[in-house]
């Protein structure tokens, strides 16, 4: 057990700190994810102090040496947590003046915990940031891949979960891919608000100090370097947007997987799943469950309650720091985690599905899905447009009263509801006409899919190199 006097910060204390205070107020157990960020910045911060001649470059040396091996302890297993030591800034510093002795005691020079943490947490934003840049591109490469191998394959389009009119799957499927690029794009364009050096705000005023900021801000890669010494440590507006894109992100996985759902339930038989990404029952033997969209939907909640975690964290804080801000980690960590976890395992579960064509082609063939079809061959002959879809309205209803389909009725009983209609109609009452139409930018026509592939794929070519 670490000794009072070993508290870095103890000086002015008369008593130890209470053994419930430490294990309330300790952060170990969830901010040691960030041993090697905090080691990196350290590592940047005291090339710094050698390079304005606060410390020697003996001592710099000495210190990144020190750094180094306890970076090697931790990940080798052998590093020694303690919650009396409160969190991994304070682990590391103590474990790095038993290495080196005072030298250590250098390190911490023209720097707090406050401005510590944000750059931590920066560093960990930045890379994490990029590595769900990585995973969303992979499912969208697999969904461009399902476009390409599926493109023939038809099925019903819904609004209001009722069939509306033919689409081609690659349409659908393209759709998710468009919801998740505009996820990529927010995430790459919060990056530039992570990408911003925090050190030597000191706690909250600065520092008097001859420090050199845009040079640690060099070292560790920094596009910037923060302006305000109060904002920088005080405010975590960046965690918070990285949140709430992962919100938005999650809500998108989640629509995705609920019609994934649907999609493999005998009432639509859609899709069928590798037995190896379902589970069965303990009690009914017949079941195939599919538990990977299932457990996605369920975790899309936990990251709006992260969200809401940290919006009520900050919502009433006074500059500058205040301990309320340790409440940031847990919610950050927990929701790149199940972001992270949630792309990779659904790319795998879509490379494990594969659509019932046949399935999806028969229920395309519900007739009524045409009927917008006749409000657009009305519109070519100059009826109105409400006229017209008053017309059809009036005719589907008939049909329905007279259990009749629309290809089951006579010229002449389409006559009796528009005079306009003519022998040529029948033409456009496939489903295949119907997808045909639909060239207008961002329909479903198969000749636009093909182009929105291609145009795609040339952009990935271009991204890559």
């Amino acid at each position: 057990m670490v000794k009072k006097s070993s508290k870095l910060w103890s000086g002015r204390f008369t008593q130890e700190t209470d053994k419930l205070v430490e294990e309330f107020s300790a952060s170990i157990s969830f901010d040691k994810v960030l041993y090697k960020y905090d080691i990196e910045g350290s590592i940047a911060h005291a090339q710094m102090l050698a390079k304005v001649r606060i410390i020697s470059d003996a001592d710099t040396q000495a210190i990144i040496k020190g750094l180094k091996d306890i970076q090697q302890e931790i990940e080798a297993g052998s590093f020694k947590f303690d919650p009396a030591l409160e969190d991994i800034h304070m682990h590391i510093e103590h474990r790095l003046i038993e290495k080196i002795g005072e030298v250590g005691k250098k390190l911490h020079t023209a720097r707090s915990r406050n401005d510590q943490i944000a750059l931590d947490i920066r560093l960990y934003l930045r890379d994490t940031i990029q590595e769900i840049e990585r995973g969303t591109t992979a499912l969208q490469n697999t969904l461009l891949h399902m476009a390409e191998d599926y493109i023939d394959c038809v099925m019903p389009g819904y609004t209001h979960l009722q069939r509306a009119q033919p689409v081609l799957f690659s349409h659908q499927l393209l759709a998710y891919f468009d919801m998740l690029e505009r996820d990529r794009q927010r995430y790459l364009d919060g990056l530039k608000r992570v990408d911003i050096m925090p050190l030597g705000s000191g706690a909250l005023a600065g520092t008097s100090l001859p420090i050199d900021r845009q040079y640690v801000a060099e070292l560790l890669n920094f596009s910037a370097v923060s302006t305000n010494s109060i904002d920088s440590v005080s405010d975590r507006d960046f965690v918070i947007e990285f949140v709430a894109h992962s919100a938005i992100l999650m809500m998108h996985l989640s629509r995705f997987c609920e019609e994934l759902v649907l999609w493999s339930s005998a009432e639509f038989n859609f899709i069928t799943i590798a037995d190896a990404f379902c589970t069965g029952s303990s009690l009914m033997p017949h079941k195939k469950n599919p538990d990977i969209p299932e457990l996605i939907r369920g975790k899309t909640g936990r990251v709006y309650g992260s969200l809401m975690a940290l919006l009520t964290v900050m919502k009433a804080l006074p500059l500058s720091y205040n301990k309320d801000l340790q409440e940031d980690k847990e919610p950050l960590f927990d929701t790149a985690n199940t972001i992270k976890k949630s792309l990779k395992v659904l790319n795998r579960f879509l490379e494990n599905v594969r659509p019932n064509r046949e399935v999806m082609a028969a229920a395309s063939q519900d007739e009524f899905m045409l009927a917008t079809e006749l409000v657009d061959y009305l519109v070519g002959k100059n009826v109105p447009f409400r006229t017209a879809h008053a017309a059809v309205g009036k005719l589907v209803n008939f049909c329905l009263e007279n259990k009749k389909t629309l290809r089951e009725l006579s010229l002449e009983e389409y006559k009796a509801f528009a005079q306009e209609f003519g022998s040529d109609l029948f033409q456009r009452l496939s489903v295949e006409k119907a997808i045909e139409s639909k060239k207008a930018y961002g329909g479903t026509a198969k000749e636009n899919i093909l182009r929105r592939v291609q145009a795609l794929r040339a952009q990935k070519s271009g991204r890559e190199e």
